[in-house]
């Protein structure tokens, strides 16, 4: 493996300018359209080209964000996308749609493919199956701790990639869906609107929902240990100082300098910083918000940071090499992979002192201004001959000008052609089947036949195996949404010893699972979590075994009825939805004290429940569930009533209501279903 990656965030051209000057070893940018920060400026394809060439004259690699979830009306708008890219010869692109790494991997296979931290890749099964599905590297997810980072880097061969610097969301990347239902403006679909960052209150504690800045930045010599890549720093809505702040202080953290973590406190923060994810220490520490007092302290240092990327860099080593004839002069210059020669003027017979090696050195290394620095330079003079000083800096000009064209020349890379894009009309059944999720086994009816599958916890499972006869083969064992790798070995254990006691299969939200699943011989179900909003990612994961998908609640129902292809598909119909998964628990006061059932309130005084799942993520649930019961659902072939902190008897009476189409007597939400997402 090549030495640490620094890969710094661009949302424009000052900010490429910052990250190439400061020492970034790559940037990542988005294309307009399909990319997880679609309100910066990013690039349209002229200036994609641009960027590119202007990376790649001073060694820096190029990373293409297309890393939202897209729908099936968008697909030729992909296609283009994926044109622009190829044909602006990036290095590499970063993912979080099965259906865009599809078609990546189809149509432009010599482009490198990174899995978005979008796919909330927290383990070794996961970071196993985006290695499968044709992954060439995966941002891992940003909840991890050292011990975790490292495990995974230990049993995976597939470069993985951490954030150091920058804004910490609450939940898990991926997995909130909480800028989408309380405005209709997906995170997934880069839009979210950052309503974590208001005042919501727990216990009176405030601002429960808001994170410090991550910044393992004195941490980075520990990570590359650990086995790690790729160093990410988070922020392509930020200013360019922020990001000449944050490369420099990467770059000094790497080469052994002391990082000026004070200046890059002073830029941006939210009351300081925070390292408790890679620590393991998780507490309230962890949490803060942007004061006044943060913002008074980036204008001081705005001036000071911009100096930082006025000038060029220096990084690109150049070997030169004078030839000197009574005929001729020629200057090679070679980086080692280009290499091109350029003529200047007739040598003159010297009058008083000829030109030697040392003179023509004095000239030829001032390559200040460029990218440029000298390595080697040799000489082969006639003897007597003489080239004034402007002579020999024309030469040095044409040559590096050469030179630097030769490497900014664009190498698009080849496009395969289109193969049959189109899936077939989805024949759903005329009567969806009725499943229903519980979240514990008391919350089960007296008679279970009235669900055609039930969904219960793995751990509920453990703790009462006799479910599993009971409930035979209507039964799905439900998967932890967050499994960390501490705790992979011994989920294998409880589902191998299950599996023995009869359980058959399992439902997972994270894509581990249908790793995890397949391994052990059991049938995988996907749940919404897995975020699918169009045919292809259905198609990719029926290719990987996936026996049913939920998809996902942000896609509207007249959607999903045209969805094609022949996976088994279905909706959720009734529920708290989870809206975020948090591995700090916002209730902040330690679960001694805590009763186990937290709440969270916004600024309208809305209470929003919390799920504790064994002290390793909690659950944000929606205020009020989503009922469709009275409403046209129909077109899948399966509805799950998704049950979290009812009672049984709550459980009992909304299936009978449910089962009657009767419209609710309790607030409801319809949720996305009849909606317009952005």
């Amino acid at each position: 493996m090549a030495r640490s990656e620094i890969l710094a965030p661009v949302g424009g051209r000052e900010q490429l300018l910052a990250a190439v000057r400061c020492g970034a070893d790559a940037v990542y940018l988005g294309a307009r359209g399909f990319n997880a920060r679609r309100n910066a400026e990013n690039f349209d394809e002229y200036s994609l080209a641009e960027a590119v060439a202007f990376c790649h004259g001073r060694g820096v690699r190029v990373h293409v964000t297309v890393n939202t979830l897209v729908m099936d009306d968008e697909m030729d708008a992909l296609e283009e996308t994926v044109r622009q890219v190829a044909d602006s010869g990036a290095d590499a692109v970063i993912i979080q749609d099965p259906a865009v790494m599809r078609l990546f991997r189809d149509r432009c296979p010599t482009i490198q493919r990174h899995a978005s931290t979008q796919m909330a890749v927290h383990n070794i099964d996961g970071a196993k199956l985006m290695q499968e599905l044709g992954f060439h590297r995966v941002v891992l997810a940003r909840e991890l701790s050292l011990r975790e980072i490292e495990a995974i880097n230990r049993a995976v061969d597939i470069e993985t990639e951490v954030f150091v610097h920058g804004a910490h969301c609450m939940s898990v990347s991926g997995a909130c869906y909480l800028s989408a239902m309380l405005g209709g403006r997906s995170g997934n679909r880069g839009l979210c609107a950052q309503p974590c960052r208001l005042d919501f209150r727990q216990n009176g504690r405030e601002y429960a929902l808001s994170l410090k800045d991550l910044s393992f930045i004195t941490h980075m010599q520990e990570i590359m240990n650990a086995g790690t890549y790729s160093f990410k720093i988070e922020g392509r809505m930020k200013r360019p100082e922020y990001v000449a702040a944050a490369v420099t202080a990467c770059r000094d953290a790497l080469e052994g300098r002391e990082p000026d973590l004070d200046r890059l406190q002073a830029v941006f923060s939210r009351s300081g910083f925070t390292d408790e994810y890679l620590t393991g220490k998780r507490s309230a520490h962890m949490f803060g918000y942007r004061r006044h007092e943060d913002v008074t302290a980036a204008n001081s240092v705005f001036g000071e940071l911009a100096g930082l990327y006025r000038a060029e860099r220096q990084s690109v080593p150049v070997d030169l090499r004078l030839t000197m004839t009574a005929e001729s002069s020629r200057l090679t210059a070679t980086d080692g992979v280009h290499t091109v020669a350029v003529t200047g003027d007739v040598p003159q017979p010297a009058r008083t002192r000829a030109t030697d090696k040392d003179a023509a050195l004095k000239n030829l290394g001032k390559t200040g201004g460029t990218p440029f620095a000298l390595r080697m330079f040799s000489a082969e003079i006639g003897e007597g001959l003489m080239l004034p000083a402007s002579a020999l800096n024309a030469l040095r000009r044409d040559a590096l000008a050469a030179l630097l064209a030769a490497r900014e020349t664009i190498v698009p890379h080849e496009l395969a052609s289109r193969g049959e894009s189109a899936f077939p009309a989805h024949k759903a059944v005329a009567e969806p089947a009725l499943r229903a999720r519980f979240e514990t086994a008391a919350q089960l009816p007296e008679d279970p036949a009235v669900y055609d599958k039930i969904i219960l916890p793995i751990e509920e499972l453990e703790r009462s195996p006799v479910l599993i006869a009971q409930l035979g083969d209507r039964l799905i064992g439900e998967l932890p949404a967050l499994l960390f790798p501490t705790r992979e070995a011994a989920m294998r254990e409880t589902l191998q010893t299950l599996k023995a006691q009869g359980l058959t299969a399992v439902q997972t939200e994270n894509a581990y699972g249908l790793h995890l699943g397949r391994e052990l011989g059991l049938r995988v179900h996907g749940g919404f979590g897995l975020n699918i909003l169009n045919s292809a990612a259905l198609s990719e994961y029926e290719s990987l075994g996936l026996q049913d998908a939920t998809i996902s609640f942000e896609l509207a129902v007249q959607k999903i009825r045209r969805l094609g292809g022949g996976l088994p598909r279905g909706i959720l119909a009734y529920g708290h939805l989870p809206l975020m998964r948090l591995r700090a628990c916002p209730a902040k006061a330690g679960c001694k004290t805590c009763n186990g059932r937290p709440t969270l309130r916004d600024r309208m005084d809305v209470e929003f429940p919390l799920l504790c799942h064994d002290k390793q993520y909690t659950t944000m649930l929606n205020s009020v569930p989503l009922y469709i019961g009275d409403k046209d659902y129909r077109g899948v072939d399966f509805v799950t009533l998704y049950f979290t902190k009812e009672s049984a008897a709550e459980c009992a009476a909304r299936t009978a209501l449910f089962r009657r189409g009767a419209e609710p007597n309790f607030q409801r939400t319809n949720g996305l279903y009849f909606r317009t997402l952005q």
